[in-house]
């Protein structure tokens, strides 16, 4: 028994140590990858354990495909595969992503650096506007939640906190389908997430860089963070860049085009921005904060899951989430374009991406790698 425990162990390291390596393109790519590595090459599990897993991990804040890799270790290897699963999904991106840093601090400032970047910005924000164009209609459903995007997107440029704006959308959404007259019995799908309120509250003060601070910070978005990992962008914007201005727009956007350029999770943008503020240290800190709410939720959130999929007031609750979510995202995305569409190239880069986007349905690794040769080449 011990011996095939390990072998098991050993085969789910190989897997996704290589998906962590090779998975680029986003959260629905990495799940397509591990639906083709899991159900049809390996048959670890059937098509149907595959969806229902997929269903659990849209319930739960934190990187979809993190937590679907977590899943998957738990159900093949137990708890320690749970453990190894997510480590060896998650170990290649922030090992590159921090190589990467290292760079960026080092040469940042160097011409043919800043040239690359200055063509990968205008892609992601064709990146981010292809996918709410793709999510709009899917989440916007009717006049009510039209009306509810557009009043979180003014809360947005009012200043107003995005957790806030996320679990109001998502309680006036269940007060308003379901008429419930006692708010203390709703149903937080969540088991973390009233813990992120405390230190919502905390968010707001100009702070100097702390690793401690560092680490409350990240463990709260990965706590709370529902949606397309795209809306990391709001509340690294909200607090990092407005708030406590450790990080410059410009370095929010260099921060993103590096999470999306290399594979694996797009939270890696956290390992990012963590050696930027503080070296090697809170690199390692801001990694370990954002990905430890995804392992503790899967731990714990698995028995509960099959109850609030049938619930109706968790079906309503994640309909104003997702709402308040594309509303955000468009928010940031306006804010972030400011900052990188500056010349004529640019805008037209990113008009170009788009189409390519949405007509296409390119890769948008290959954009973001075209965007930095463009950059290269043109400044």
């Amino acid at each position: 028994m011990p011996s095939a425990e390990n072998h098991r162990l050993r085969e789910l390291a190989g897997l996704f140590l290589k998906l962590g390596l090779t998975a680029f393109g986003g959260p629905a790519a990495h799940i397509s990858l591990m639906e083709n590595e899991v159900v049809r090459r390996r048959q670890w599990l059937t098509q149907a354990e595959f969806l229902d897993l997929i269903g659990m991990v849209s319930l739960i804040p934190g990187p979809s495909s993190t937590e679907l890799a977590i899943f998957i270790g738990y159900r093949r290897a137990g708890w320690r595969g749970l453990v190894l699963g997510g480590v060896c999904f998650i170990l290649p991106a922030a090992l590159i992503v921090t190589a990467l840093a290292w760079a960026y601090v080092r040469f940042g400032k160097l011409p043919a650096v800043a040239e690359l970047f200055h063509g990968i910005k205008p892609v992601i924000i064709a990146v981010v506007v292809q996918a709410l164009c793709k999510l709009g209609p899917i989440a916007v459903k009717n006049r009510w939640l039209t009306l509810l995007a557009m009043a979180a997107i003014t809360l947005s440029f009012c200043g107003v906190n995005p957790l806030v704006i996320l679990f109001g959308s998502g309680l006036l959404v269940v007060l308003g389908r379901l008429r419930v007259r006692r708010p203390a019995l709703l149903i937080v799908p969540s088991p973390m997430a009233g813990a992120g309120f405390p230190m919502m509250l905390a968010a707001g003060a100009v702070t100097p860089f702390k690793l401690g601070s560092l680490f409350l910070f990240f463990l709260k978005v990965g706590s709370v963070l529902f949606g397309s990992g795209y809306l990391l962008l709001a509340f690294l914007r909200t607090d990092l860049v407005g708030h406590w201005h450790w990080l410059t727009e410009n370095q929010l956007l260099d921060a993103v085009a590096v999470g999306q350029f290399t594979p694996g999770p797009v939270f890696t943008t956290a390992t990012f921005i963590g050696y930027i503020l503080g070296g090697p240290s809170a690199a390692l800190v801001a990694t370990v904060a954002i990905f430890l709410p995804s392992f503790l939720l899967v731990a714990v959130s698995g028995p509960l899951i099959p109850r609030l999929r049938r619930s109706r007031v968790t079906g309503a609750f994640l309909d104003g989430v997702n709402v308040a979510s594309l509303a955000l995202m468009a928010v940031v995305t306006w804010q972030l374009g400011r900052a990188a569409l500056v010349d004529g190239w640019t805008v037209s880069l990113a008009g170009l991406a788009g189409l390519l986007l949405l007509r296409y349905q390119i890769n948008s690794t290959w954009l973001i790698l075209a965007g930095g040769l463009v950059g290269w080449l043109l400044d």
